[in-house]
């Protein structure tokens, strides 16, 4: 069974799903093996639907789930074993940005998750090139996510991006006096750094 297979059977049996089309660059057939997987979905209710998406793709065996804070449209975000990104995208539910974090002893998993899938996502934007795209990246990423982990400056590239991140991070556990568990930066680490 493919992935995209996978991925309908968990979530596309729901009732509130009308529609669901794999689409991006795995559709185009232009992907590389670092492209992610974008999934469409239409839905009548999509607010009943969100809540039980987190359910829906636990047969999936996420290693991190987040919705997007910072997508046009609401945009539910997984990394699943391999590392594998996959994004389900609802392009009828606009989203508007949200506030920078402010980081917290409930919250710094979550800053967690949302770095290391942006930092997934941006270096297969890297890998095909995409270098304009990566530094205004940086600059959006230094502002939402490192400024407010105490990370001052823009980094030049995702390896440094990582390091004032995993900096950042563990400073930020120390005096929240809360854990981070690491799966899922030793799965996207090896992968950044060309492992």
């Amino acid at each position: 069974m493919t992935l995209a297979d996978r991925v309908r059977r968990a979530v596309g049996a729901h009732p509130a799903v009308t529609k669901i089309e794999l689409v991006g660059s795995r559709a185009e057939g232009d992907a590389t093996e670092l492209s992610d997987w974008d999934f469409r979905l239409e839905t009548d209710d999509f607010e009943g639907f969100a809540r039980a998406l987190p359910e829906l793709v636990s047969e999936l065996a996420p290693i991190a789930r987040q919705w997007d804070r910072l997508s046009p449209e609401w945009c539910f975000m997984l990394i699943l074993p391999g590392p594998t990104k996959v994004d389900l995208i609802f392009p009828d539910h606009p989203h508007a940005d949200e506030p920078p974090w402010e980081p917290s002893r409930d919250n710094l998993a979550d800053v967690d998750a949302h770095f290391w899938d942006w930092m997934s996502w941006l270096h297969a934007k890297e890998a095909r090139g995409k270098s304009e795209l990566v530094a205004s990246e940086l600059e959006k990423l230094t502002r939402h996510l490192l400024a407010p982990l105490g990370s001052q400056g823009v980094p030049s590239s995702i390896a440094e991006a990582v390091g004032r991140y995993k900096a950042a991070r563990d400073r930020a556990e120390r005096e929240l006096r809360v854990h981070v568990p690491r799966e899922l930066e030793e799965a996207v680490m090896p992968r950044l750094m060309g492992a």
